[in-house]
């Protein structure tokens, strides 16, 4: 098939926020700029409007929820924890069923919440997870319902979560291959993730998508055939550039596959031409396979960072308000919702989390530091 050079590539990565450059500036941060927003971050001096939403100083408004269910997770990948784990979460510190709905019903009847997703560690290992999603989805009004999971024990629980309300899964899937997968996760466990794509795709959790990282003399040449399996098979691939988020902080810029090194692996089999659909505040730059209508997806948030677009909260299992992925600040809503506070008050402590959200994630600045908690613990 017919390949599109790097130097091509290059005229299409255009997001509105950055250059197509592969290094870090102010301008490729995908810093908002919002005219009458006077100031920024936790610190911001200016009050906060009378506004039922999640905006913050620079106009961003967040829609979209994260909410971790569990930092435990049934696989031991290379690049996001050690291979005899972490101590996990105390049980008592972990939000329950009712905390939950409780805090997900205030997001989306006053906050104005639309989209939720489901993460971990691994979601799958929540306990009763299928009532949990239909108490989610009989929320007034009904937000849109995903959950990001590993795909290991889905098959079997893919008709009850559909029947529940789920709307679509992504699955994380870094090889297609064994060995790959069992030296990348230390578990002998692709057919499980492989059933549950299937399973999911014959529930109508539509599309099914999957998250794929590359790993620098790992799986970097493997590339080509996860999309090819993805395109067989009807999924819709995203490929993720590594972040710092591992719980080793052993996290190396030089062991990282970026954006334009996974289009030019991709091209050397496929013709990619940037999809003309609205990409809107969602992470992936997306690209049609050799004319479409099948596309690709690559989420580059190391070298071009989509913050300028981010709409995105974000709830930690044991009850934590972040305003980002990557911010070493959060706001305790646990010690609310188990202290009396009213609906109304845990609200106005969310919206002015977030309306302290700062400009970008600053990953390409000098200063930056990578947030204390792992993934795991943060939720994807």
């Amino acid at each position: 098939m017919a390949a599109e050079s790097a130097a091509g590539h290059a005229t299409g990565h255009g997001t509105g926020n950055g250059t197509g450059n592969d290094t870090g500036s102010a301008v490729n941060l995908g810093t908002p700029a919002v005219p009458g927003a006077r100031s920024s971050g936790p610190g911001a001096t200016t009050p906060r409007p009378d506004n039922p939403a999640l905006i913050d100083t620079f106009g961003r408004v967040a829609t979209d929820l994260r909410v971790s269910l569990t930092d435990k997770c049934n696989l031991r990948c290379s690049y996001c924890m050690p291979a005899e784990g972490l101590e996990w979460m105390p049980g008592d510190q972990v939000l329950s069923d009712d905390e939950l709905v409780r805090l997900m019903d205030i997001a989306v009847g006053r906050l104005g919440v639309t989209d939720i997703r489901l993460t971990g560690g691994e979601p799958l290992l929540r306990p009763n997870l299928e009532e949990l999603v239909a108490r989610i989805t009989s929320l007034e009004p009904r937000p849109r319902l995903s959950m990001t999971t590993n795909g290991i024990g889905f098959a079997k629980r893919a008709g009850a979560f559909a029947e529940a309300g789920l709307n679509r899964i992504n699955v994380s899937l870094d090889s297609v291959n064994p060995e790959t997968f069992e030296r990348i996760t230390r578990r002998d466990r692709l057919r499980h993730v492989l059933d549950g794509l299937a399973a999911a795709r014959e529930a109508g959790l539509e599309p099914v998508k999957i998250n794929a990282v590359l790993i620098r003399g790992e799986n970097d040449h493997e590339a080509t055939s996860l999309l090819r399996f993805a395109l067989e098979n009807g999924y819709h691939l995203r490929f993720i550039e590594q972040m710092p988020l591992d719980a080793q902080h052993g996290w190396d810029r030089a062991n990282m596959i970026t954006a334009t090194e996974i289009l030019d692996l991709l091209s050397t089999e496929f013709t990619l031409t940037p999809s003309p659909a609205e990409r809107g505040g969602a992470p992936a730059e997306r690209w049609l396979v050799d004319g479409g209508p099948a596309e690709v997806g690559v989420i580059p948030s190391v070298t071009r960072p989509f913050c300028a677009a981010c709409e995105r909260t974000r709830l930690t299992a044991d009850g934590a308000v972040r305003s980002c992925l990557f911010s070493n600040d959060e706001t305790d809503l646990r010690m609310l919702l188990r202290g009396g506070a009213s609906d109304e008050d845990i609200a106005n402590v969310w919206r002015d989390t977030m309306w302290g959200k700062l400009a970008g994630h600053e990953i390409n600045e000098a200063g930056f530091a990578q947030p204390l908690r792992p993934m795991s613990s943060i939720g994807g």
